[in-house]
């Protein structure tokens, strides 16, 4: 992380280039309190719900590793999901029931599971494929008490023993968590330099599944994941400078798209998927610009002395965005309507970078120093600001420089990166800050960007 000296792009050149575009045009080093409410902490009694391990429903010599990876995932699924009371393993009745004749749903509402809904079933191998059946029960209700029933069958594999327990996980979710859509089968998008050189990565959204995108041996960072799945968005350093790149997901190369000239950094999609908008200094300063999903129509949206960087839409509507200005000395959050009128300026001082806004319109996560300064006793945290009344809450404290939130598209969860103890990694937490947990462990990691579904 730098000192608190502005740094102009051609130092930051010779230097580490690969933190993006907020230090890529300032520095950066960034500390609060006061509250809001976000979705995982509304005074809602959380539901005491019990995974238990399935039943082998075969002898191949797949079915028990399978189901240990199954069972595993299931139980991290729902544990992470941030709505449920989680009984512990150790706490469950012996017997592990295959289907809803073999459930004694009075042994697991009884204490010490205690609990109020069970998920269970069976898992088998044969002819090398997988086959799940999993069934949710309400442990209260001895007439009804079946809220789940599914199937699932694959090619028997490591891979989708774990994606069908986060399809199932993501059921359950559903069902009980107030018809919000779960997060088991999401995405995470960073930057890594593991091959020798800062790539796109992507990984499942609890870690797993760590590989490179992109393989363009220079420095590539900021990827941004189009609404649909089929793209990321990436600034990368080239023969020309930096400009934006599109590699497809759905093709796994690149594909074509627009970039003017300039440095131009720090792209960002609309909800619809129909435009993106980055920071190009093409005429001069960093500005703020709009362009459809391919490059063309090319709209200039700020025009101010001094840069302006780091955009990101207001998912709701998009007709907002965000992004970080440095037109009154040291950056800060500004929104805008989309075609740049009605300016508003969001934080009140300190040094405050990297906004990302929550799906239902309603808040910022950002970077913010609040006491930044020589000799200052600040810290970079991440924080949430309430949009309307401006109220804010601290979600970090004093657990190294932490950066760069993106939200999840549940709006309980973000991911954000956090250099301590001179090692730089991914790490994710609930919306209210709590049950942070650590990603990557591997290299330098950085810049995580969550998919939209």
């Amino acid at each position: 992380m730098m000192n608190g000296k502005h740094l102009k792009l051609s130092a930051f050149l010779k230097i580490s280039i690969g933190i993006c575009v907020f230090i890529l045009l300032f520095s950066s080093a960034l500390h609060a309190q006061d509250w809001v409410k976000t979705g995982t902490n509304l005074g809602v009694q959380r539901i005491r719900l019990a995974a238990a391990n399935f039943k082998a429903g075969s002898s191949d010599s797949l079915t028990t590793p399978l189901k240990t990876v199954f069972d595993a995932t299931l139980y991290n699924d729902l544990k992470n999901a941030g709505v449920f009371d989680m009984v512990s393993k150790s706490m469950a009745p012996p017997q592990a029931p295959g289907g809803p004749q073999e459930i004694n749903l009075s042994a697991w509402a009884a204490a010490p599971s205690s609990a109020e809904m069970v998920a269970f079933g069976s898992l088998s191998v044969a002819d090398g494929r997988v086959s799940v059946q999993g069934f949710l029960f309400d442990t209260k209700n001895t007439q009804t008490p079946q809220i789940l029933g599914k199937q699932y069958a694959d090619v028997a594999s490591e891979e989708n023993a774990r994606r069908i327990a986060h399809h199932f996980a993501d059921e359950i979710i559903l069902r009980l968590g107030g018809g919000i859509n779960g997060i088991c089968e999401t995405k995470i998008y960073f930057v890594s330099n593991r091959t020798g050189n800062k790539e796109i990565w992507a990984m499942d959204y609890d870690g797993a599944g760590q590989h490179a995108l992109t393989h363009l041996g220079s420095i590539s960072i900021s990827p941004r994941v189009s609404p649909d799945n089929s793209r990321v968005a990436f600034s990368s350093l080239g023969k020309d400078g930096w400009s934006i790149r599109m590699y497809s997901l759905e093709l796994g190369r690149l594909v074509s798209f627009t970039s003017p000239g300039g440095t131009t950094i720090s792209p960002a999609w609309s909800s619809d998927g129909s435009k993106v908008a980055f920071s190009s200094s093409q005429t001069g300063d960093n500005e703020i610009y709009t362009t459809d999903a391919s490059g063309g129509g090319l709209h200039r949206v700020t025009a101010f002395r001094g840069p302006d960087v780091a955009p990101v839409w207001n998912p709701k509507s998009n007709a907002q965005i965000a992004w970080v200005s440095g037109r009154s000395g040291l950056p800060q959050i500004y929104i805008m309507d989309s075609d740049g009128a009605n300016v508003q300026r969001m934080t009140d001082g300190g040094y405050a970078t990297s906004p990302s806004w929550s799906p239902n319109g309603q808040f910022l996560a950002f970077a913010w120093d609040r006491k930044y300064g020589p000799g200052a006793p600040g810290g970079q945290d991440i924080y949430i600001m309430d949009i309307a009344s401006k109220r804010w809450i601290q979600l970090t404290h004093e657990a190294g420089a932490n950066d760069f939130p993106s939200w999840s598209p549940d709006g309980r969860h973000i991911v954000f990166q956090r250099a301590q103890d001179g090692r730089t990694e991914i790490w994710s937490m609930l919306a209210d800050g709590t049950e942070q947990q650590q990603l990557t462990h591997d290299g330098w990691n950085a810049m995580p960007n969550w998919s939209w579904k």
